[in-house]
Formats: structure tokens, sequence, C-alpha cells
């Protein structure tokens, strides 16, 4: 009730467990607190929280607008409510190498267990889009250096993502993968990747663990988790998955009440609010403030 019964040290700890564990960890996309609730509930190892599917709830486009500020805050919202590990898109560190230090200590403080960098330039933009463009290695190299010199907590994991595949193919983010890890990096994001024979290339060439984007209306095949742990990849995100499927879903309700003029055909697609009163622990907070009104009220 309240909040997740775990400490952030507790499940970073979880995470690189899982990391080195030969199991897959799934961990959708939550653009809420509440969906990070329902992935947990179901089994997931897991919480993503994706700046693409973030600003989109703010109504911005993923082109690096969001800030520092409105990012900790979804996260630190995020990972409270749930006793999963909670891995967030800190996009290019929002600024220079020194920002990607104080973005590290305040994911930290927002209890989630890792982050990632990507290397591309300011503006970014989404990954499975054309038209992106790197920083140099060198000033990659900074950044996730500067990441993780700024850790406190030896648990928190830094992963890193190279857009690289774009820009010199499988052999460009190997390199760029191969300096990451130097450079002290946990784990490894190649975006964009095709297919299993480029996650199999990437897995051959890198030590360290790998995280597969399997995001939807992007270059990547959708490989089922079966596939992807017999690649040897370690993490998969659904980063934008539950946001599209719930405004596929909000559209189509609204459309509906235009036409109808009333919702009472979308009823029994809904979710009931028994089932998210139970998903809340509604009971809980009742019987928790009935126990404090009994207990502080002969004082």
């Amino acid at each position: 009730m309240l909040r997740s019964r775990l400490t952030a040290s507790r499940k970073r700890q979880t995470f690189r467990a899982g990391l080195s564990s030969g199991r897959l960890q799934r961990m959708p996309g939550a653009f809420s607190p509440l969906v990070a609730m329902a992935i947990a509930r179901q089994g997931f190892e897991g919480v993503y929280v994706s700046g693409g599917a973030l600003s989109a709830d703010l109504g911005l486009p993923d082109i690096g607008l969001t800030t520092l500020s409105e990012v900790t805050a979804r996260a630190a919202a995020t990972a409270r409510m749930v006793d999963l590990p909670t891995l967030v898109d800190a996009d290019t560190g929002f600024g220079e190498p020194l920002n990607a230090a104080r973005t590290v200590q305040a994911m930290e403080d927002a209890g989630v267990a890792g982050c990632h960098f990507e290397d591309q330039e300011n503006p970014k933009r989404c990954g499975h889009l054309d038209g992106t463009t790197l920083v140099s290695l060198p000033t990659a190299v900074r950044r996730i250096a500067a990441a993780v010199a700024a850790r406190r907590d030896p648990d928190f994991v830094i992963a890193a993502r190279t857009d690289a595949k774009a820009h010199g193919g499988i052999k460009a983010v190997v390199e760029r993968a191969k300096a990451y890890a130097d450079a002290g990096a946990d784990l490894l994001f190649p975006e964009a990747l095709a297919n299993a024979e480029e996650f199999e290339a990437v897995r051959e060439a890198v030590d360290i663990p790998i995280l597969a984007n399997m995001t939807e209306f992007g270059k990547s095949t959708l490989l089922t988790a079966d596939n992807l742990r017999d690649l040897g990849v370690n993490v998969v995100i659904y980063p934008v998955t539950m946001l599209r499927v719930a405004m596929g879903a909000i559209t189509r309700a609204l459309q509906t009440i235009d036409d109808e003029g009333t919702q009472a055909g979308l009823v029994e697609t809904m979710q009931h609010r028994s089932e998210l009163y139970e998903l809340l622990g509604y009971s809980d907070y009742t019987a928790f403030d009935a126990d404090v009104f009994r207990t502080g009220g002969d004082q």
C-alpha cells in the first residue's frame, strides 16, 4: 500500500542479478504509474520509462524537448509504486557530459534501477526514423564515462545506447559498443537492429549484456521473447506498446461517443471499477484508514 515495499537498492540488485541470470528480462513501457502496477501484477521482470512515450503523454514530439526534471519526476512516481526494477530513457543526458553526470545522480535519487544514454546529437530523434546524427566517438565515450564516475550506488545500471547502425552498419555498432563497455557501461542498447542475424552478430562481438528494443512501426523485426532469449539477449523493452494500445482504444471510444451519443456500447470493453480498485489496493487503504482512526481516536 502507498508505495513499493522494497528499497531502491534492493531493486537495483534485482536488476543486476537479472542481467546475469541467463533469463530474459522483459520490461514493458509504462507511461503512468498505474500502467507500471499492471505490468507488475502480470508478472514481468521490470518496467521501462520511455522518452518517446513520456514526451507523447506530455503532448510533445520525441525530439529532446522533455527536461531532466520532467523525466525524473515521472520516473520517481513510477518506481515508487512497484517492487520491480525500473529502467529509464535519459536521452542524451540532457546536455554535455557534466549534465549526464548530474542525470545519473538525479535518477539514483528518483529510486530507479538504471538509465540509458544515447550517442545522438541534440536535438535527438527516434532511432527508428531517418536523419539521426551522432556525436563523435570520443564525445560519446566522455558522456558514458561521466555518468559512470558520478554513480554513487555501484548497483545502479548505466546503459549505453548507440544509433550507429544507420551510420556504418554492425561494424560501427560493435566499435562503439566496445568503447562504451571500456568506459564502464553495464548494458548495451544497439538501436534499430533489423533482424535476428544482426542481434546475433552483436552478441558474438560484445561481452556485456544486450538490450533489444521491440518497438512497433520501426526498423526492427518484432522477435518473440523466445527468439531473443535464444539469441542471448538479456533485456527486451516494449517502450510505446501500452501507450499505442491505449490511444487506439481512446480514439475509437471517442468516435463511438461522438457517433452514438453514449458510451453504453463500450462498457463491456472497459476495465471494471472493481478491477481498477483491486489493482489500486483500494480495500487496503480503507482498512488502514479505519485502523488509524480506531487507534488514534482513544488519545
